[in-house]
């Protein structure tokens, strides 16, 4: 059964038809084909989608365009520079801890992308760096977004998968970091091999104003990450807080959020909103059929019988996400794909927290290989590059976050380590 809706899925690609549409279709066929009314279908699609957790999405959504027109982008990218801009690599490095900062608050890798991206290419070619670099560690570095809290990625994966959102927030802070670690340690490399200008180190006076500038952004995890694990509000809740905080900020503190910006900005939000909610929408029926059909248990006897290593099948799993994420956006594969390999692995003993970090993790590398990398195709536009040319220099970034996501995989310590002390 599962082969035979593989086929249909990959013949309707071919036909460019939208995910979401071929996800229904797929459903309907199958829901005719269990003998069940087409009604079941309509009722799990409104069921997909109602779930509390989900209200988080456009509210970390809002959070990143306001950023982008409030000013704090551009706050953002100053402290980075003062911080980390001195080392060998300079601008590349505070291209890299700008989206560690920037993650704290946004949680989507395209707001990124598409808010940083302009500042940091534009300042990285400016000092001397080639466009092509400046706009491969933009693109890689933004990968980070959704793994350090807020996340929408984990948080979709929470409500698919049935696991704390809590404890999926707080898992992402260290893989986050180890991710930054191994870009930066790229950076290095390549800036030492081209050298690459270093930024003039920052005084006390020049760090301390650049902090005082960009110290509401830096607040911002904090206040969401306490008030979570205090018991001030939930995760959902933290979603509205963010946006609320990020608008007060924007509008009161930096004075650069007008009236006029509004429109925009819900706009951005409905559309990006609307895409994500269909996807996860179409996509259950199909995985509460494919559940009742027993196929997740088929699933996970076929893969048993080639491996029973829990760290063999997340190897497998590892791959197959990797090459599935060159083909489809990430959302319509996690919508697909959790319902089936979360019952596999957490068979085997893998935690279903760490699988999500190593889950989305994968999404986040899928979005910079072509042919369906949404983030290089964000940055290739920004930098006026082709891909060809953007992917002449991704290559080592690309090695450094599958080193990331392998030390993710085989150390579940450290990813469990922030869950298990806040929460036991």
């Amino acid at each position: 059964m599962l082969g035979i809706l593989l086929v249909i899925m990959l013949v309707l690609f071919s036909l460019n038809i939208p995910v979401a549409f071929v996800l229904l279709i797929m459903s309907a066929a199958l829901t005719v084909y269990c003998g069940l009314d087409l009604m079941t279908l309509a009722q799990r699609v409104v069921g997909g989608m109602n779930s509390f957790i989900l209200l988080t999405v456009p509210f970390f959504l809002m959070v990143g365009s306001v950023m982008n027109k409030g000013g704090i982008t551009e706050r953002i990218f100053r402290f980075a520079t003062a911080l980390v801009g001195h080392i060998p690599g300079g601008l590349g490095h505070v291209n890299v801890m700008a989206s560690i900062i920037f993650a704290g608050m946004s949680g989507a890798a395209q707001a990124d992308a598409a808010g940083l991206g302009q500042i940091e290419i534009e300042g990285m070619v400016n000092a001397g760096f080639d466009k092509g670099f400046s706009a491969a560690i933009t693109a890689a570095s933004a990968t980070i977004g959704p793994i350090i809290p807020p996340s929408i990625g984990l948080v979709i994966y929470g409500a698919l998968g049935g696991v704390s959102v809590g404890a999926l927030l707080l898992a992402g802070v260290i893989p986050g970091l180890i991710m930054g670690v191994f870009l930066m340690i790229a950076v290095y490399i390549i800036s030492k091999r081209r050298n690459y200008p270093v930024h003039p180190r920052a005084s006390l006076k020049e760090l301390a104003a650049s902090f005082r500038e960009a110290v509401w952004a830096l607040l911002a995890p904090v206040i969401l990450l306490g008030g979570i694990f205090s018991g001030s509000f939930t995760p959902s809740e933290a979603g509205a807080i963010a946006a609320l905080y990020s608008i007060i900020v924007s509008a009161f503190v930096y004075k650069e959020l007008t009236w006029s910006d509004i429109p925009e900005i819900l706009k951005e939000i409905l559309v990006a909103n609307a895409g994500i909610m269909l996807l996860i929408g179409a996509a259950a029926p199909l995985g509460w059929l494919l559940n009742w059909q027993g196929v997740p248990q088929a699933l996970a006897q076929s893969l048993l019988t080639l491996t029973s290593n829990k760290w063999a099948l997340l190897l497998l799993i590892n791959l197959f996400l990797l090459i599935a994420g060159m083909f489809m956006e990430g959302t319509a594969i996690m919508t697909i794909l959790v319902p089936l390999l979360l019952p596999v692995v957490t068979a085997l003993g893998v935690d279903p927290v760490h699988f999500g970090v190593i889950f989305v993790l994968n999404l986040q590398i899928g979005g910079l290989t072509p042919p369906f990398g949404v983030l290089s195709y964000i940055v290739c536009i920004i930098a006026k590059l082709s891909l060809w040319e953007l992917m002449k220099d991704m290559w080592p970034f690309l090695i450094a976050l599958v080193v990331a996501l392998l030390v993710v995989t085989f150390s579940p310590t450290l990813v469990l380590f922030l869950p298990r002390l806040a929460l036991g």
